[in-house]
């Protein structure tokens, strides 16, 4: 079963004009920086990122941790991203045209990550449950998730009204699935204000949560 609402296309029609947004890039800083305060990423790590889009997240952690497995569906955003990290020389970033939500073609289910992180990915995958499952099933003992993505919203954030996706989550209900699977310790922080124009034209200011929780170690 695949459990994505979101095919590539939309993103891979995007990917060359994605970092012109400047609130995305001002969001993406922002919880770069929420993930590196909490997670405390060193060269000792392997991470993992999930939903990678052109980079912007973990182009900020690649000099702190010690490898990172950047994945996405969309093979346009990681040629982007492919050629920032081309350009800039960072040789611990392997990047990965994968589907997380398709365990036995995804190569990862062998692996394990210290860190596995993302930002506003969560809300594109309708089985929020089992996915969160799947990816503590590919955390190692003690290890963190740090998840960015927007707290309950009015519905309007997304300009397409037709996309499917979550709109925005409750953080208890989150909190209660991280535990279901296996996660301890959550924490929320908010990382960040997207202040947009919905598409109802009015302005908005749409909260973003950073929620981190630990593996427990058997």
């Amino acid at each position: 079963m695949h459990d994505s609402w979101n095919s590539p296309d939309k993103f891979n029609r995007e990917a060359l004009q994605w970092d012109e947004n400047p609130r995305r890039s001002a969001l993406a800083l922002a919880v770069s920086k929420a993930i590196i305060a909490s997670a405390s990423p060193n060269k000792t790590m392997r991470a993992l990122e999930f939903g990678c889009g052109t980079g912007l997240v973990t182009m900020e952690i690649a000099s702190l941790a010690g490898s990172i497995v950047a994945i996405d569906t969309s093979r346009e955003m990681l040629a982007v991203f492919y050629e920032k990290i081309r350009t800039s020389g960072i040789t611990n970033i392997e990047t990965r045209e994968i589907d997380l939500l398709s365990p036995l073609q995804n190569g990862l289910q062998q692996e394990s990550f210290d860190l596995i992180y993302s930002s506003m990915t969560l809300h594109h995958i309708s089985d929020t449950a089992g996915f969160l499952n799947r990816i503590s099933n590919i955390l190692a003992p003690g290890g963190m998730i740090a998840i960015a993505d927007l707290d309950k919203e009015d519905g309007l954030f997304h300009d397409d009204p037709l996309e499917k996706v979550h709109h925005g989550f409750e953080r208890e209900e989150l909190a209660a699935m991280l535990e279901a699977a296996g996660l301890q310790k959550t924490m929320f922080q908010t990382a960040y204000q997207f202040e947009k124009e919905n598409r109802e034209g009015k302005r908005v200011v749409y909260p973003v949560f950073l929620v981190t929780a630990i593996k427990e170690k058997s």
